[in-house]
This record gives C-alpha cells, structure tokens and sequence, in this order.
C-alpha cells in the first residue's frame, strides 16, 4: 500500500516536474518577504498573534500575547537542533559526494530514487554542475555547519527566557534538509546516466578560488563576530556567564553594522550560489537567504536603536555603508 502510494507520488512529480524543495523556498520568499515588509511598514496595525509569531530573541514582541501562539513556543536555545541535524545532515552529502568520486561510480539507487522525489522527477534532472565543484560546495557548506554545530552547542549563551514560534523551529531545519541536498541534485554521479569526474584541482578556476577564498573569509568574520557576541555575557576575566541580557555590542565589524554575523551569513550563501548557478534551486536558496538575513538585520537595528539612545549613528543596520 505505502509503496504503491510512492510509485504514484513519484509518477506525478515526474510528471508535472514537481520540484519540492523549489516550492518550499518560493513558499519561504513569498512568507519572510510578505509578513518582513508588513512588520516593518505597518506593524503597529498588526494583530498580536502575527507580531508574535514572527519576532524573537531580543526583538521579540513585547506587551499582550496571544494564548495559542505562546502554546506554540519553543525555547530559543533549541536553535543549537538545527545544527545537531545540519551537522549529520551534510557530513552524510560530504561522504555520498567524495565515495562516488573517489570511486568513479554513479550514486547508489536509493539516493538516485531520493533525488528524483525531492528535485522534479526521474526525467528532469540533468547534469549542471561538475563533481568538483560540487564537492567545493558541499565541503564549504559542512564546515559552516560544523562550526555553527560547535556555537550553539558548546558557545553560545542563550537566554532561558528567549522563546521563538514554533514555525522558526521547523523552518530551521527544512532549510538545512533542502539546502544540503540541492547541493546534489544536479551533479554528474548523482544524476541517472552520468559519471563523476576525477578530483583534479588544476580543474579550479580563478573564480571558483576567489569564492573559495571569500567564503573562508566570511566564516571566519563571522565566527569572531559571534564570539563579541558571546563574551558580552561572560565575565572579562573568569569567562563566567554574568548576564543573559541583550548588550551592546562592540568592536570589529560591530563599530560598522549592527548584524555583521548576518551579513557574513549573506555572502557565503551567495558564493555558493555562484558556484552553483547553472542550479536555479541555489539562486532561491540565496534569495531566501538575503531576504531573511536582512529583515532580521534590520529588526534588530531599529531594536538596538530604541534601547541605546548613545547608539552610533554611523552603524547601518547589514550592509556596510548602505543599509
């Protein structure tokens, strides 16, 4: 019975070219930029249940809540599951990758049939990205995920007060599960008919580096911003945690933008999406990403703004010099 339910769904999605994981970051899009553009235009006219639902951490919503929401809210700290799953997650599209060009050999079946389900079917999806590159991304997105994975796990301070909706929890790790497995979906050795090509790094072209270079850049400014962050509430000198209160921060990209983290987190996803742009799921990916990133940024700005009256004037809220 379940088996005869998933030949039908995959002759339908075969079909009709049923891209899931691309219906999924449309739907994302269209929802941060609809309900971001609604808070930051006419908020004020908002009911509760939607002004609460969307914010969190320190630009949560304050004032009279709404009683089904709040039963729909999750601590903050379990932002760290995100990256439990992440990490295990794209280690396992890092192994599948690597085997197959090590080996010279087609993905095995199961993967194949997987792909098929999530990105348009069995008879459109093509080869659009080499297996080198491929790995390059994958490599690059796994350390992202490792690190972000030892952060909030190890790092991080979470306020045990801080709720987010369940919606952001869930989202978390769809963007994760569709992300990591785009990375494959239009490779040679994980499309039907194809092999993957031999490692060669003479195969490297000088923007492939510069992305490379960029993106190991960007991640490293963006774990050390993170880490002002952290030491914000530990003590100066023990390392104790003395406060789960929102500071201001400052020092390296902070005395510039207010959410460096976040513009950093914007940068490495459009170097992957360069590298990937034969791949149209990866430039959604980006867009996602950007709109995201920069609602949040901006939510937090006008938050610190209206807490630190002594707040630098010269700070933009994620774009250095711009926005």
């Amino acid at each position: 019975m379940v088996l005869a339910l998933l030949d039908s769904l995959e002759q339908l999605i075969d079909e009709y070219k049923i891209n899931l994981i691309q219906v999924t970051f449309i739907v994302f899009i269209i929802t941060i930029v609809l309900f971001g553009s609604l808070m930051t235009l006419v908020e004020s006219h908002l009911p509760n249940c939607i002004r609460q639902s969307f914010r969190y951490g320190k630009h949560s919503h304050k004032g009279q809540t709404d009683l089904l929401v709040s039963y729909l809210e999750v601590p903050k700290a379990w932002f760290s599951h995100f990256y439990v799953f992440a990490f295990g997650w794209s280690m396992l599209a890092l192994y599948l990758i690597t085997s197959c060009i090590w080996r010279e050999q087609l993905a095995p079946e199961c993967v194949l049939r997987f792909l098929d389900f999530m990105c348009g079917g069995r008879s459109n999806r093509s080869v659009q990205v080499d297996s080198n590159t491929a790995l390059i991304g994958t490599l690059l997105l796994t350390l992202q995920c490792v690190r972000r994975f030892y952060e909030t796990n190890f790092l991080q301070i979470f306020s045990k007060r801080s709720k987010m909706n369940l919606s952001h929890y869930a989202v978390g790790h769809i963007h994760y599960f569709g992300a990591i497995i785009t990375l494959l979906s239009n490779t040679a050795g994980f499309v039907r008919d194809s092999k993957p090509n031999p490692l060669s790094l003479q195969q490297l072209s000088l923007l492939q580096v510069s992305y490379l270079v960029i993106f190991l850049f960007s991640w490293s400014q963006q774990y050390w911003s993170n880490l002002l962050l952290i030491k914000l509430r530990q003590h100066p000198k023990t390392g104790a945690v003395q406060t789960e209160a929102h500071l201001l921060p400052t020092g390296g990209w902070f005395n510039i933008i207010s959410s460096p983290h976040m513009f950093f987190e914007v940068v490495m996803y459009y170097c992957l999406a360069d590298l990937f742009t034969p791949i149209a799921t990866w430039k959604l990916i980006f867009l996602w990403v950007a709109s995201n990133q920069t609602i949040n940024a901006l939510l937090t700005h006008q938050w610190y703004k209206e807490n630190f009256k002594d707040y630098p004037k010269r700070r933009h809220a994620i774009i250095p010099w711009l926005l």
